[in-house]
């Protein structure tokens, strides 16, 4: 096959060479793209009088029957023809004749995949919004059920103070707004037009660029066609931000996991989201959870793959860059899956309330109220860290909470300590009393629940 840039060559590309230069084997995926970007390039050239209106319909024409045709599978890539850019030229050439040549006046490949590639990540960065938008809508409402789920809150994996399941879900809906803010920031560098940079140094025809970028839906056009060419930092920006969302997914399918151990019981995951052991018949295993925990450590992969790709390239396009695209494809379906499983997996666990209160009993949890109650008698902070250890000492002894302590054992500490110890340190008090902006009580998470669904109302464009 005699390749549409071979003109100064006087051999054919060695078969090998074929085979390892072509990229039509994923970036056929970009197919829509590159047609809508010609139908806008086709009907500028038109207008600006580089093709007759005539020509400019012709091909037009010629590139909608083509897109009808790939979409109802009857086309049939070429590997020879390299590329998406190069299969569909080639197509409607033979559709509509040696017009359909004129179609790629004014233009490089360099600036036509900048463009097809913008085009799809800004698609596919809508549609992830909105699903992160409806896992942020699946967490609000979890926690608005639990606000008064008594849990143990951790830290280095321990029990360390008690507050409420719904708090704790909702620190992950204040991640997930941050991934939400990140995306829509990454998505307005994305809105930027590179079709018109050519090659590398634009063009010597008049190009309309601003009734392309209209066309196309860009809020504007790049500025330099060396930089329109020549960087993806708008992919590296945007696994940068899958992996930072998937980290915080893999953070949760963590708990998820822990939680529906039989160890903490604080859950049960739906069976449609559950899987068996094909030896182990009373085995009910969370493998959605981990598969989504592995699969954070290929986006991390593809991430460290096109910064790796582009740390060292000269201006202008080099064809190294070839290498962006099926980390970035994969990313974004990966990104995909994930939140399409998460959200529905999350809306169908049972919450196992009794369990998790009875681990907030359990672990001296209430210790830190127990000093803030000896503080408020007047006893210096660091003292009442001491006492409180010494009587954690005492019922780890005995083997029993510092609820079960009788008021005369409690004097033995301190004889600071009255009757209403025991409602100071009532689980439900610890959580009740942290009502500090932040904090896990009934009226903070009320106001964080409201701020949420404010926040997913203009995140929808609602108001």
């Amino acid at each position: 096959m005699k390749k549409l840039w071979g003109g100064r060559f006087s051999k054919d590309t060695d078969k090998l060479v074929e085979d390892f230069h072509s990229s039509i084997s994923f970036d056929q995926k970009l197919y829509f793209w590159d047609i809508t970007g010609s139908i806008a390039h086709a009907r500028m050239l038109g207008k600006i009088g580089v093709l007759t209106a005539e020509e400019s319909e012709q091909i037009i024409k010629g590139l909608e029957e083509i897109l009808a045709e790939i979409e109802n599978k009857q086309v049939t890539f070429d590997p020879a023809a390299e590329d998406i850019h190069m299969n569909v030229e080639i197509l409607l050439t033979e559709k509509i004749g040696a017009v359909g040549k004129k179609l790629h006046t004014g233009r490089s490949r360099n600036d036509q995949v900048a463009v097809d590639v913008r085009m799809y990540l800004r698609h596919e960065m809508e549609h992830i919004h909105g699903q992160l938008l409806e896992l942020l809508e699946a967490l609000l409402n979890i926690a608005m059920k639990h606000k008064e789920t008594i849990m143990p809150g951790y830290t280095h994996l321990q029990r360390a103070q008690p507050i409420t399941f719904g708090h704790h879900l909702l620190a992950y809906g204040e991640m997930i707004k941050r991934d939400i803010t990140r995306l829509e920031d990454n998505l307005q560098r994305c809105d930027v037009l590179p079709l018109g940079s050519g090659a590398l140094a634009g063009t010597t025809f008049p190009l309309d660029r601003e009734m392309v970028a209209e066309e196309l839906g860009f809020s504007h056009v790049c500025l330099n066609s060396l930089d329109g060419v020549s960087d993806r930092d708008f992919i590296v920006e945007f696994m940068a931000d899958a992996a930072i969302c998937l980290m915080h997914l893999s953070r949760l399918c963590e708990e998820i996991i822990l939680w529906s151990s039989q160890e903490f019981h604080f859950i049960d995951l739906d069976d449609a989201y559950s899987t068996g052991s094909s030896i182990m018949p009373q085995k009910k295993n969370p493998d959605v959870a981990e598969l989504m925990r592995g699969k954070t450590g290929r986006v991390y992969g593809n991430l460290m793959g096109i910064l790796t790709v582009m740390k060292g390239l000269p201006l202008a396009y080099n064809k190294d860059m070839q290498e962006d695209k099926e980390g970035l494809f994969d990313t974004v379906e990966t990104w995909e899956k994930c939140l399409l499983v998460l959200t529905p997996m999350l809306k169908t666990m049972t919450v196992r309330r009794e369990d998790m209160l009875k681990a907030s009993k359990g672990g001296f949890t209430n210790a830190t109220d127990f000093a803030d109650y000896l503080v408020r008698e007047g006893v210096p902070f660091r003292d009442a860290h001491a006492i409180v250890g010494q009587a954690v000492a005492y019922c780890l002894d005995k083997g029993c909470a510092l609820d079960d302590l009788s008021l005369e054992e409690f004097k033995g500490f301190s004889p600071l300590i009255k009757e209403n110890i025991y409602e100071a340190i009532s689980v439900y008090t610890c959580v009740a009393k942290r009502n500090t902006i932040g904090g896990p009580s009934v009226e903070q998470l009320n106001r964080t629940i409201q701020e949420g669904l404010d926040f997913l109302k203009i995140h929808r464009g609602e108001h």
